[in-house]
C-alpha cells in the first residue's frame, strides 16, 4: 500500500519530487564575476583538489575583447580553464587554456570552468583567474 501511495504521489505531484531531488545534490550555480565600478578587470581565486572543478560566469557584449589568464600556486601549469558561450566553445578535451583572448561574438553570458591537472606531488593547489574585458575595437 505504501508503494502504491508513493507512486501515485510522484505521478500526481511531479513538481514536488523534482524539488526534493534537487535539494539533495543538485549542481551548484556558477559564481558570477563582476567588476568594481569603473574597472575593466577582476580576479577570482580558489582552491581545488584532484577531481574538483569550479565554475564561473561573466557577461560580455558583442565585439568586446575578452582576456582570461590563470596562475597556480605552487607555481606551474596545474590549473587550466575552458570557456563556453552562445557561439564559442573552448571546452573540448583539446582546449587546455592558461591564457586566452577572444572577441565576444554575441552579447550574453559566458561560462568558465576551472580544472586542476595535478601530479603525483600536487594533489591540491590554489589558483587566481583574471578576467579583463575591453570595449569593442580596443587593441591588445
Amino acid at each position: 500500500m505504501k508503494i502504491l501511495f508513493t507512486v501515485l504521489c510522484f505521478c500526481l505531484f511531479p513538481g514536488l519530487a523534482k524539488q526534493t531531488f534537487a535539494q539533495g545534490g543538485g549542481k551548484a550555480e556558477p559564481n558570477r564575476i563582476s567588476f568594481k565600478r569603473g574597472m575593466t578587470s577582476a580576479t577570482v581565486s580558489g582552491n581545488l583538489k584532484l577531481g574538483e572543478e569550479m565554475e564561473y560566469i561573466f557577461a560580455a557584449s558583442k565585439g568586446q575583447l575578452v582576456w582570461l589568464k590563470i596562475v597556480s600556486t605552487p607555481k606551474g601549469r596545474f590549473h587550466y580553464f575552458s570557456v563556453k558561450g552562445s557561439d564559442i566553445d573552448f571546452a573540448s578535451d583539446y582546449d587546455i587554456n592558461y591564457d586566452l583572448t577572444f572577441t565576444a561574438p554575441e552579447t550574453g553570458d559566458y561560462f568558465v570552468t576551472v580544472h586542476l591537472r595535478g601530479t603525483d606531488k600536487v594533489k591540491r593547489a590554489r589558483f587566481a583567474l583574471r578576467l579583463t574585458i575591453k570595449p569593442p575595437g580596443h587593441k591588445t
